[in-house]
């Protein structure tokens, strides 16, 4: 069976905050709604649209949420297209860990609540495409921590629970980790605190990007 090291994006390979929380911010002002605070929208980062927008306004109705969700999406779409996005770095050191990952036999997945297009669009910006088997994304899965991204992942990779890490900042990730059966690898970078990665079952905590070979191996 193959080595399966699954990765968040949002937070865990990239540093992308801004980007999200400028199109949440215009979602809610097209709406007339209060404008949730930063610290809140970030919490929601990893989980579908609509369970994010439904996380962030639970006093709504679905339809609202559906259009929230459209319009977060349409704001995305316009900055990227204008190029007023902000720069969404990968975290210093990554690209030495998918490195080591791939020397030491680890076949690599992503496992998203971005969309196919936008994971797409990371990955080329980074040149870092052709080193994932396994996309898995918001757009064909039921939203984190439900464990259908990281069951269709290993049966794409050939790879088991016993053989599988689940790499992630948020809580979603460490639930859908445990969920699936898999390893659930916490990281002390990304948009969740590291005692709710604890509480939500991370076996183990990455303080830095450079911890993660080590980590991942077990």
């Amino acid at each position: 069976m193959n080595k399966l090291a699954l990765f968040d994006c949002d937070g865990t390979l990239v540093d992308s905050q801004d980007n999200i929380c400028r199109s949440v911010e215009e979602a809610f002002v097209l709406a007339a709604i209060t404008v949730p605070p930063r610290a809140a929208i970030r919490r929601i980062v990893g989980l579908s649209l609509v369970e994010a927008m439904r996380t962030l306004l639970p006093e709504g109705e679905d339809g609202l949420h559906r259009s929230l969700a459209e319009d977060y999406k349409a704001a995305f779409f316009r900055m990227r297209s204008s190029g007023a996005m902000a720069e969404e770095p990968l975290y210093e050191g990554m690209i030495e860990v998918l490195d080591a990952l791939q020397a030491d036999g680890w076949v690599l997945g992503v496992a998203t609540g971005k969309s196919d297009r936008g994971l797409a669009h990371i990955l080329a910006h980074h040149k870092i495409a052709t080193r994932f088997v396994t996309l898995q994304t918001a757009d064909r899965h039921p939203s984190k921590p439900h464990p259908s991204m990281i069951e269709t992942a290993m049966a794409e990779s050939g790879a088991t629970p016993a053989t599988t890490v689940m790499i992630g900042d948020t809580s979603y990730d460490m639930l859908m980790a445990r969920a699936a059966g898999a390893r659930a690898l916490g990281v002390a970078w990304g948009y969740h605190p590291v005692d709710e990665l604890t509480a939500a079952g991370a076996h183990a905590i990455a303080d830095a990007v450079a911890a993660l070979p080590r980590l991942v191996r077990g």
